[in-house]
């Protein structure tokens, strides 16, 4: 372990006891690897100091989750929830960029409707619209949706069914990748001590949905072994995991 990481388990060990202060410190020693982890996602049209603070959020979520039973060090399981948070941001994010030709556009429909409105007593349509501005219909349809401000995610909605409901909840929603990354931790747990045969058993079973049969041919055993064996290694996984 290198002094870094012993600095961090010294923090951890005392935020276990209650050390407010060594909340502070652990997270000032780790900005450092929060800058690191943002150069990836520069150029991306985002700021590099908004991408920071939301790497700090990460950053902060991992300290207060991170538990010392996982046999792990902080940083590697800070850096997957900083990284997490960064791409959860990135991905959120609703702003639209709208081209400045589009922008010109919609800005002249709108004066031009307004005009002949005025004149005509009765709202336009898109194809008279279009032709005052020498354009087609279909180029000014796009260039009004391009320009129209997005929906907020916690705009009120009421469609009949789901009165005073935001559209984010009406939304399907991920499964929390905070907690994707612990199990991910404590499946690595599981799998120590485990021998070649039978951490590929397991890899082929649950994450390749190979069946008793097809493993037992790629390997050059008998079915009854692959049985044998999988039921062996589930137990221990269970017994390190329950223990």
């Amino acid at each position: 372990m290198t002094k870094f990481s012993e600095a961090n388990d010294e923090l951890l060990k005392r935020i276990s006891e209650g050390d407010e202060s060594a909340r502070e410190e652990i997270i000032e020693q780790n900005i450092g690897l929060v800058r690191s982890i943002v150069k990836r996602f520069l150029g991306r049209g985002h700021e590099a100091e908004d991408l920071f603070q939301i790497g700090c959020i990460g950053l902060i979520k991992a300290v207060n989750k991170f538990d010392r039973s996982y046999g792990v060090t902080f940083s590697t399981y800070a850096v997957p929830m900083i990284i997490g948070e960064i791409k959860r941001f990135i991905r959120d994010d609703g702003i639209i960029k709208v081209s400045r030709a589009y922008k010109d556009i919609s800005y002249k429909a709108f004066t031009v409707k307004e005009r002949m409105m005025a004149e005509q007593k009765t709202e336009p349509t898109l194809a008279e619209i279009a032709n005052e501005l020498n354009i087609t219909p279909q180029e000014l349809s796009t260039a009004m949706e391009a320009a129209r401000s997005p929906e907020s995610l916690y705009a009120q909605t009421d469609d009949g069914k789901s009165e005073g409901r935001s559209l984010i909840e009406k939304l399907p929603s991920d499964e929390d990748y905070e907690q994707k990354i612990e199990n991910r931790i404590l499946l690595s747990q599981a799998f120590k001590g485990m021998d070649e045969r039978e951490r590929m058993i397991i890899y082929m079973r649950y994450f390749r949905q190979k069946t008793q049969s097809e493993i037992a041919a790629i390997l050059g055993i008998s079915q009854v072994q692959v049985s044998r064996i999988e039921k062996k290694v589930l137990m221990k996984m269970r017994d390190k995991l329950t223990g």
